[in-house]
């Protein structure tokens, strides 16, 4: 397994490109250990504060632990008579989406021998909150429109970044989750 930093020995942007590159020859002619299961566990802590932990996954056809567990808490603002003790969940579904494509840019980048100096991903989306308090069952409970606006400093002319955000776009799992239907099962017991 080759473990170079990059394709291109002048530029580190901290993606290990080889790596993702002979992970992806393997998974290729075993495309079977290519089915991964994410997991989260989230309890409620009071009102509408809850914390969720992350910590193992299946993928490569085996449990895999990562050794530790990763915490994500979420509440709501004020304005909804809460405590406002976290990010409400919709940001943080604003923020995996921007975390997302914004990984992709760096390992894009990386893969293209394009030297990163910043990248800022600006997230919003808009909301009708009639949907979810009941006021009008003809409004969307989710967003209606979201928003991603990338400032990148980088030795790249402006065709190249956006052929970079392009591509992250192409491949990234949260911009897929959010822009397209996912079958979801919610059960209780």
């Amino acid at each position: 397994m080759t473990t170079a930093q990059t394709i291109s020995p002048d530029v580190d942007n901290g993606v290990n490109v080889a790596a993702l590159i002979d992970a992806r020859e393997a998974l290729e002619a075993a495309p079977e250990a290519a089915q991964f299961k994410w997991r989260a566990t989230c309890e409620w802590v009071n009102g509408t504060h809850s914390r969720s932990t992350v910590e193992g996954f299946f993928g490569l056809g085996e449990e895999q632990s990562r050794g530790k567990t990763f915490t994500v808490e979420a509440d709501h603002p004020e304005v909804f008579a809460a405590e406002d003790n976290a990010a409400t969940p919709v940001e943080i579904v604003l923020s995996g989406l921007a975390s997302c494509l914004t990984a992709g840019v760096a390992a894009v980048a990386q893969h293209r021998g394009i030297q990163l100096r910043s990248v800022k991903a600006t997230i919003e989306g808009d909301m009708d909150l009639q949907g979810i308090l009941g006021i009008d069952d003809e409004v969307r409970n989710g967003f209606g429109t979201i928003r991603v606006n990338f400032d990148i400093d980088a030795d790249a002319s402006e065709d190249d970044l956006k052929a970079l955000v392009a591509q992250s776009q192409k491949r990234s799992a949260v911009f897929d989750i959010v822009t397209n239907p996912t079958n979801v099962f919610v059960t209780v017991g």
